[in-house]
């Protein structure tokens, strides 16, 4: 049988070319190398090379600033040397286990109040796969509106029902709830709450106590993504679930590498029988390569300064602090954050957006990330701060005075004009 394509029909790489993927990618040809897939060079530190000129630098997730520690160093170049990139060799459950995982996987779980871990290769694709191995058809998700992407791609694979409620709304969460637990009383299956520890776009700590709470009425067992929260809040830096003191009542905890250790990968804790099923059923983890020993080492390395050196916590937020406190007093509106992630939330269109960020970039020497619709609503532009235990209150101090400065000149309308001189 032969089909006739018919002239209202695309070709694939047609329509991709036309769309050139939605919202983001759509700007790519004039964003390109410079708001998107920058090129920050240098070792990793608050100044780094941007364009051939020295920038101070709000956008590495570096938070204790254990990226280039002398130790940390050390320790990822012996390892190198020890065993190579490539040991173990093969999926952890057929060849590529070793005594090294299995040692990082118990202290992070002791360290985090739970059972047992398990070491994820990446974070998203970790979270993709827990979702995936936790529900099925018959069981429901109900989840925070402004969950990360890889929740909301967990939740897309899931093959039964789902409900949002909106973020941070405990009022939503409720209704969503009685929703889910109407329908499992159909399905005969059971409820996955899911929300984050610290919600990386807006610094606000998801409402754990409160989620929590509701246990009393509705059965349900609670996911949190505490990617920006592991290493950074609480007492000792377990997580925003040792800081609202709810740390049992957490059921699944997932941590990330790739904020405050510095390092790539991922784990999940939880108590040993759901560790053991993911373990055996995580198909993002069965079917790749298990994490190599340099890194495995290394991230052994990062956590023991981790939990050893509580004084780079203690810097992380002095900076934080000072950073977030000097915006208030300049009348910058930072929104809602109570945790060290720095949104800044300005009044203006894309145009003024990009420009106020070059702006920012070429003449000011401050590189940090730009967030515009539809990330948030139109009309609003959000610059992204993320203090870190390397940065300094001098670096504090410049960077207040030259948003005090940018910020006169968007009101004034200087950035609606689409060229902008560059000193």
């Amino acid at each position: 049988m032969y089909f006739i394509l018919e002239e209202s029909d695309l070709d694939l790489f047609e329509k991709i070319s036309k769309t050139m993927g939605g919202p983001i990618g759509q700007h790519q040809e004039w964003s390109h190398g410079y708001f998107s897939f920058p090129r920050l060079e240098g070792e990793i530190a608050p100044h780094m090379m941007f364009n051939g000129k020295e920038h101070l630098v709000w956008s590495l997730n570096n938070y204790l600033g254990l990226a280039n520690h002398p130790e940390v160093r050390a320790a990822d170049a012996q390892a190198a040397a020890d065993y190579g990139m490539a040991y173990p060799m093969g999926a952890r459950m057929m060849s590529g286990n070793s005594l090294h995982h299995e040692e990082l996987e118990n202290d992070l779980a002791a360290f985090v109040g739970k059972e047992s871990a398990f070491l994820l290769n990446y974070g998203y694709q970790g979270m993709v796969s827990i979702i995936d191995a936790l529900v099925d058809r018959n069981d429901v998700i109900v989840y925070d509106a402004e969950s990360h992407a890889c929740i909301v791609d967990g939740v897309r694979l899931h093959m039964g029902k789902r409900f949002v409620f909106k973020h941070n709304d405990i009022n939503s969460f409720e209704k969503q709830m009685e929703h889910a637990t109407r329908l499992v009383g159909q399905t005969g299956g059971s409820i996955l709450a899911i929300t984050e520890g610290v919600f990386g776009m807006s610094g606000a700590q998801g409402k754990l106590k409160e989620i929590i709470a509701f246990k009393k009425k509705f059965s349900f067992r609670l996911l949190i993504d505490d990617a920006h929260g592991f290493g950074t809040m609480g007492k000792t830096g377990a997580g925003t679930h040792e800081e609202q003191n709810c740390i049992d009542d957490i059921d699944i905890y997932f941590g990330t590498f790739a904020k405050s250790m510095a390092g790539i990968g991922a784990f999940v804790a939880s108590n040993k029988p759901i560790i053991s099923y993911l373990r055996y059923n995580m198909r993002s983890q069965t079917f790749a390569k298990a994490l190599p020993m340099p890194m495995v080492l290394g991230l052994k390395k990062r956590f023991e300064l981790l939990k050893s050196k509580p004084e780079l916590r203690t810097q992380l937020w002095a900076v934080a602090k000072a950073l977030q406190q000097g915006l208030i007093d300049n009348g910058f509106d930072i929104g809602i954050t109570n945790t060290m992630v720095t949104p800044v939330f300005l009044k203006g269109e894309l145009n003024e957006a990009t420009s106020l960020t070059r702006d920012l970039r070429e003449n000011y020497g401050i590189f940090c990330s730009i967030v515009v619709y539809p990330v948030i609503p139109k009309g609003l532009i959000e610059l992204r701060l993320i203090p870190t235990a390397a940065h300094s209150i001098e670096d504090v101090n410049r960077t207040i005075d030259a948003f005090s400065e940018v910020a006169v000149k968007l009101k004034d309308g200087f950035y609606k004009e689409k060229k902008m001189a560059v000193a």
